[in-house]
């Protein structure tokens, strides 16, 4: 379900917002998720707090499907320069982006991205790849 092109290296953002924004886009380009998609995700947020912050290091990005899905894809987002979406918590550098049409069908992909990410180790190697490929890789060789 990820494709290499969805997949992305970037050195900084200025903010929190900003990364969302620059997670989801390539979702967005792609036409798998509307561009509304972006302002769910930072709606629930500011509502709820970043509940999509499961780790340091590692965020799993979605809004519900009626705020913009279209098609169901993920996104990779790695950045350099840690991102922290709230003052007291923890660093980010992957932002893994879901895109979901419905509250089924992506069950199986959350089973494969808990047992990929439920070894600190992996989230580690991916936000130290050192290319878009070898995060690809790195995601086949989990399936």
């Amino acid at each position: 379900m990820l494709k290499l092109e969805n997949i992305q290296i970037l050195q900084s953002v200025e903010d929190w917002e900003q990364s969302v924004h620059a997670a989801v886009q390539p979702l967005v380009d792609a036409g798998y998720a509307e561009a509304r998609y972006i302002d769910g995700i930072i709606a629930n947020a500011k509502e709820l707090g970043p509940y999509f912050v499961l780790c340091p290091d590692l965020a799993l990005l979605h809004a519900r499907p009626e705020q913009g899905a279209l098609k169901q894809q993920l996104a990779v987002t790695v950045l350099r320069e840690p991102v922290r979406f709230k003052e007291e918590g923890p660093d980010v550098r992957l932002l893994v982006t879901l895109v979901a049409t419905d509250s089924d069908s992506h069950i199986n992909v959350m089973r494969q991205l808990a047992m990929m990410f439920g070894d600190p180790t992996n989230i580690t190697k991916v936000a130290q790849a050192a290319s878009e490929q070898e995060i690809y890789d790195l995601f086949l060789a989990q399936e």
